[in-house]
């Protein structure tokens, strides 16, 4: 269980960005936080991650504080794709995706690019594997940045904007994709996506001004006024 408990967090310039953030995200499930640019879900997102700490409030992992857990397994427990994605753009796919099982989880070479062909193959996308980030499609640099995260074998993962870059029909396929593997992975997604949120996620949070207006269904939430 990923609980928020009275999370507030002001940013050095004294821009308050988060106000007494409360909220459980269950296992196995879609969890949804949206609002609109400016209302607080990215510096969220960074919390929850460890890049920014909180002023106040606590955010557990399973019982234990984030911030007092063993950074290795922090990192293996929660991972994040970022609306940028981030994928190295001098490695080819196959080594983009081997590069944190070698060095994080110290698998061997034959090993990691194994792992990594499963996961690329599942995702249907096996033949761009050893193409470049420049030389495929942004629905394909959106499954490549996530299969890299989901081969760590995260218990939550974070999608940062996963839809920014997608296509109605591309937007669809992700999300049925999502669906598959909430089993094996709880994704907390963060978006302004409405339409796509309510698809595919059990439940959500919307935000506005730093602060959570309402949380339940994503259907009722989500609903303007």
């Amino acid at each position: 269980m990923l609980k928020i408990e009275g999370l507030s967090y002001t940013y050095p310039g004294g821009l308050q960005a988060l106000k007494n953030i409360q909220f459980e995200v269950p296992p196995q499930e879609i969890f949804s936080i949206m609002g609109r640019s400016g209302s607080g879900k990215t510096t969220l997102l960074k919390c929850i991650v460890k890049f920014l700490k909180p002023d106040r409030g606590r955010i557990e992992l399973h019982g234990q504080d984030i911030f007092q857990m063993d950074e290795r397994r922090f990192r293996q427990s929660i991972g994040i794709v970022f609306q940028n994605l981030y994928l190295f753009p001098h490695l080819t796919v196959m080594e983009n995706m081997t590069l944190a099982p070698m060095q994080v989880l110290k698998k061997s070479k034959r090993e990691a690019e194994e792992e990594a062909m499963a996961t690329l193959k599942r995702l249907g996308i096996e033949a761009i594997r050893q193409s470049y980030p420049s030389q495929i499609s942004g629905g394909q640099a959106q499954r490549v940045a996530i299969a890299r995260a989901l081969i760590l074998k995260p218990q939550y993962l974070l999608l940062d904007e996963p839809t920014s870059a997608l296509d109605v029909e591309t937007t669809d396929e992700f999300g049925r994709w999502l669906l598959d593997l909430k089993a094996e992975t709880t994704f907390v997604i963060v978006t302004h996506d409405v339409p796509f949120a309510a698809k595919i996620a059990t439940s959500g949070v919307l935000m506005a001004g730093g602060e959570i207006k309402a949380r339940g269904s994503v259907q009722e939430i989500g609903q303007p006024g």
